[in-house]
């Protein structure tokens, strides 16, 4: 029988087919073997300045993988970078350049856990290029001594549009703890802990997401900073282990949005957004810290954003105008919210030596000239006014124009701007833009119903605190002992966060008075909104004590007995006074704590404790102490402790 082949072709011309065949083939391993040649990955590792921990980028050219170690143990297990840029998967089938390596070694001004941040580290730019687009861009890396940091940078014309997307991996090791909060509520959901191997497919969680690993070897979270012209993250758990991340088109809808924009709108903001010119992501960060008073005095995400401008801002976060404090709010806690009654809430904060004010909507019912009696009014008391507004009332230009303009003429401190929830590329610049004008007005901001800060406000100094966490006011929050002793370890590893603390009335649920004066100097932001109607804070017997806690800190302890969900144990000083405050979980304890902290000396003690016979109650002590005591403090469940330390 004759081949089809050789009917058509003939003997001559099939042998020609077959030599194309062969050539081509021939061709085809050429390049294989050119690019395999070609397309190697160096392995690439940049060490902390202290050397312990590190980042390692694998030599695996078909596709980028990086690991992160503390000493001898592994925080993130190798896990594979994922960059896309319209359609091209820039991480697989990469071309090792150069890497080029830096240090930074810096200190400024902050409002934290400290007031002298420590911008210390080493860092690498790897340049790479995708084999087959042909495009070329640098994966930057930063480690500290207490995480590690990257981002990508892909070069562009100015007119080029581009649209870039990111499914980047962190595994954490088999046998960690690890606690989150789903998306339903954007940022303000309530936290939940699991073994990480139990954590299901599917499931979202908002940065920060916080870990514990095996055997007490020490902790993670992971977060993004300078979140700026870019949409923000969330992750997406893959049921092994891994949480992936997620840009804001591709997060679920959350509640709050939806309930104000509907879904028409969320369905608008669910397209990946396209960039022009240079791509600058936000850097993926992860903390890194053999305990948790590493993870709560990391400045690492601010330390990422850049400094202020000093055409805004000429003694940066000193600048006079930027005032942090704290605020009475009239809210959650009863009381008279007309012209007089809002004086009267300005008298009384004065009385309790407060520095804000913040006033919901109900301000703008009022006249020019009424605002600048209140304004007065309350300057006379020591106190500048915050007016709440809807974001999308300050959509354009000329709306920002008007609205910051006219409340700077009248004497008005700064602005609560609420509903922003979500992290689509176009909400993140609205960010921005309100920043810059409230700016350029001298004012402050608050932001509500927002996302997590990702250290802007290193940048934007008048971003005085931000919300972004299930508070005070979310009255169906029963757990609120648990809840409260979850936050400085997850929530408030990213920034500032208006939880508006301390409640005596029924929302402070299964919490004692003692626990919720402890929280206001756990839950320490440049401004500080107190829940409480301000005549019960004047009124509760442990006042004195109350009114000396300040809204920032130049130092704090995070003490080692401290457990996720169980015990914070926090020393803070502010100039020579030291303040000691723990809030139990829902277990009721007794602790021993020595007061290492204290200088030498004799200090004048006024110690806040539970009442075992009534949880709406304090019991109050005066003692000397000095360096060296130790301090036995017994809390029922749902307790705290709070002790103020003076130098005699």
């Amino acid at each position: 029988m004759i081949r089809p082949e050789i009917r058509k072709y003939g003997i001559i011309g099939l042998t020609v087919a077959l030599s194309l065949v062969e050539a081509s083939f021939a061709a085809r391993q050429r390049e294989r073997t050119r690019r395999s040649q070609r397309v190697r990955m160096e392995q690439v590792q940049v060490a902390s300045p202290d050397g312990k921990v590190k980042l390692t980028v694998l030599p695996n050219a078909e596709r980028l993988t990086f690991t992160v170690t503390l000493g001898n143990t592994t925080v993130i297990d190798p896990s594979t970078i994922v960059m896309k840029l319209d359609g091209y998967d820039l991480s697989s089938g990469v071309v090792f350049g150069n890497a080029d390596s830096y240090q930074i070694n810096e200190t400024y001004p902050w409002h934290g856990a400290h007031s002298t941040a420590v911008n210390q580290c080493n860092g690498a730019r790897i340049s790479l290029q995708n084999d087959l687009s042909f495009i070329d861009y640098v994966l930057e890396i930063r480690v500290f001594n207490d995480g590690v940091a990257f981002r990508h940078v892909i070069g562009g014309d100015e007119g080029a549009s581009r649209v870039p997307d990111e499914y980047t991996t962190f595994v954490i090791p088999a046998g960690s703890t690890v606690w989150y909060h789903d998306l339903g509520g954007h940022y303000e959901a309530p936290y939940r802990k699991n073994d990480i191997s139990d954590v299901s497919p599917g499931q979202w969680a908002g940065p920060p997401v916080t870990f514990k690993l095996p055997g007490n070897a020490g902790y993670g979270s992971i977060t993004e900073a300078n979140l700026v012209n870019y949409s923000g993250m969330a992750l997406e758990a893959d049921g092994r282990r891994g949480f992936i991340m997620g840009l804001g088109h591709r997060q679920p809808l959350n509640y709050p949005y939806e309930l104000r924009y509907g879904r028409e709108e969320a369905r608008r903001l669910g397209k990946p957004a396209s960039v022009s010119g240079t791509i600058t992501t936000p850097w993926r960060v992860v903390m890194v810290g053999r305990d948790l008073n590493t993870l709560v005095n990391s400045t690492i995400v601010p330390n990422l954003c850049p400094p202020p401008d000093p055409k805004y801002f000429p003694d940066g976060i000193k600048t006079a105008w930027v005032k942090p404090g704290r605020a009475v709010w009239r809210y959650l806690d009863g009381g008279d919210r007309s012209f007089e009654g809002m004086k009267e809430f300005s008298r009384m904060a004065g009385q309790l030596g407060y520095e804000y004010h913040i006033l919901e909507g109900f301000w703008s019912r009022w006249s020019d000239k009424q605002i600048k009696e209140i304004v007065e009014f309350s300057k006379q008391q020591g106190v500048r006014l915050l007016f709440w507004i809807h974001s999308n009332r300050l959509g354009t230009p000329e709306e920002r124009e008007e609205f910051f303009t006219r409340l700077h003429s009248l004497g008005v401190a700064g602005a609560k701007v609420d509903f922003l929830d979500h992290e689509a590329r176009e909400v993140i610049d609205h960010y921005e833009k309100l920043l810059k004008k409230a700016s350029e007005n001298q004012m402050v901001v608050n932001f509500h119903g927002a996302n997590k800060p990702t250290g802007r406000a290193r940048t934007w100094p008048n971003e005085i605190v931000r919300e972004a966490v299930r508070g005070m006011e979310s009255s169906s929050l029963r757990e609120r002992a648990r809840h409260e002793t979850i936050l400085p370890f997850t929530r408030y590893l990213a920034g500032h966060a208006d939880y508006t603390t301390m409640h005596f009335g029924e929302r402070r649920r299964d919490s004692t008075w003692t626990h919720q004066i402890a929280s206001l100097v756990i839950f320490a932001s440049p401004l500080l909104t107190v829940a409480a109607h301000p005549q019960s804070v004047l009124d509760n017997p442990a006042v004195d004590v109350i009114k000396s806690i300040p809204a920032v800190w130049d130092e704090t302890i995070v003490l080692p007995e401290s457990r996720i969900g169980e015990l914070a144990i926090f020393a803070r000083r502010t100039g020579d006074m030291w303040f000691l405050a723990v809030m139990c979980g829902p277990q009721a304890k007794t602790i021993q704590v020595p007061l290492s902290f204290l200088g030498d000396g004799r200090y004048n003690a006024s110690l806040v404790r539970d009442d075992k016979e009534n949880d709406a109650a304090v019991v109050m002590e005066d003692r000397t102490m000095r360096h060296g005591y130790t301090l036995t403090i017994k809390m029922t469940s749902g307790g705290g402790f709070v002790g103020r330390f003076t130098r005699d």
